[in-house]
């Protein structure tokens, strides 16, 4: 990367330190009209269930787009943007973690690794999509690319993966046994709030009305949440460097999209599509993301992505650092077979 890119990278942190300040009306406001909603919209599925399933599943579609939002003000407070003060943001990031199932201070210290490394080559595995460069995936047994295409499939990726993140990986830290100590703490904790949580709620609605209101919307919402970070970072021309080759605010710069939504669903994802933003400023609340956009119009077309063009995401699987952008397995065997 040219000095010219580097140094514009390094500028943009500068200047949207002006944006970085919370205002807590607004913080209380946002967490006011997302969670009533959310639980208003819970409760009304519990009542469809006594007149049809498929009205409650039509509800299940806002109301896991609630937690969705939820979980993005969890985000933030993981990010200490929504209050001053640190206290604050933790508990409710802890409350929050109870409704979408993420031990908050065990995430919160793994999506501090993500930002501290997106889009290093030397630092993968953090908080991250699991990639292969072009040469990682050639030199795999046959058995170990099976295993890859199989978890890079759509299926896998927004389907099974993300139920098995959010009900399975999510009960027990990273690292396993070798996890530290707040680690597990964090997880236990979270666990042994769902469980008295949920115990509650049914022993009040019963254990099947429960499965059938609470399974559709934490399974979608699941994979919307996964469906968002993949479009952030895995696209055609994202940005992966070796160390040497890589600085935070490049990666931030050029390898975070800005996913382009309509009104509506920038606002149910809390305007987390303005992606490459939040990482060249991870302190601005995401209630401030839209103003930076109408104040600098030279970041909006900056990795731009409309959600036709995030289809086509789907496919790319490698990164080829010969042509420096992420390609698909068609693409791997095309250039293969013409050798």
């Amino acid at each position: 990367m040219d000095a010219a890119t580097i140094a514009t990278a390094k500028n943009w942190t500068a200047i949207l330190r002006s944006y970085r300040e919370p205002d807590h009306v607004r913080s209380v406001l946002e967490i006011v009209v997302t969670a009533v909603p959310f639980i208003a919209l819970w409760v009304a599925m519990c009542v469809s269930l006594s007149w049809s399933y498929w009205l409650t599943l039509l509800l299940s579609v806002p109301t896991a787009f609630f937690l969705v939002r939820l979980f993005m003000i969890q985000h933030d407070c993981g990010h200490g943007t929504f209050f001053r003060s640190r206290r604050p943001n933790d508990w409710v990031g802890r409350v929050l973690g109870v409704v979408t199932l993420t031990p908050y201070q065990h995430w919160r210290d793994c999506h501090a690794a993500h930002h501290a490394r997106s889009g290093n080559l030397d630092q993968r595995g953090i908080g991250d999509i699991d990639t292969l460069t072009v040469r990682e995936y050639r030199s795999l047994s046959k058995w170990g690319r099976l295993r890859y295409r199989c978890y890079r499939n759509p299926l896998v990726m927004f389907g099974i993966g993300p139920a098995y993140i959010f009900l399975i990986k999510n009960r027990f830290p990273l690292g396993g046994f070798k996890a530290g100590r707040r680690a597990w703490m964090s997880t236990a904790g979270t666990n042994i709030a769902i469980a008295s949580v949920t115990a509650a709620i049914i022993w009040l609605i019963g254990l099947k009305p429960f499965i059938l209101v609470q399974a559709p919307v934490i399974l979608l919402a699941a994979s919307i949440g996964v469906w968002l970070f993949y479009v952030q970072h895995q696209f055609e021309h994202t940005f992966w460097a070796k160390r040497d080759d890589w600085t935070v605010q490049e990666a931030a710069l050029l390898g975070s999209s800005y996913y382009d939504l309509p009104p509506i669903l920038m606002w149910m994802s809390a305007n987390i599509g303005i992606h490459h933003v939040h990482h060249l400023s991870s302190k601005i609340p995401y209630y401030r993301l839209p103003s930076v956009l109408e104040d600098l119009p030279a970041l909006r077309a900056l990795r731009r992505l409309t959600i036709l063009e995030s289809f086509r995401c789907v496919r790319l699987a490698l990164w080829d650092e010969a042509s420096q952008k992420l390609i698909s397995f068609r693409s791997f065997a095309n250039s293969s077979s013409a050798k």
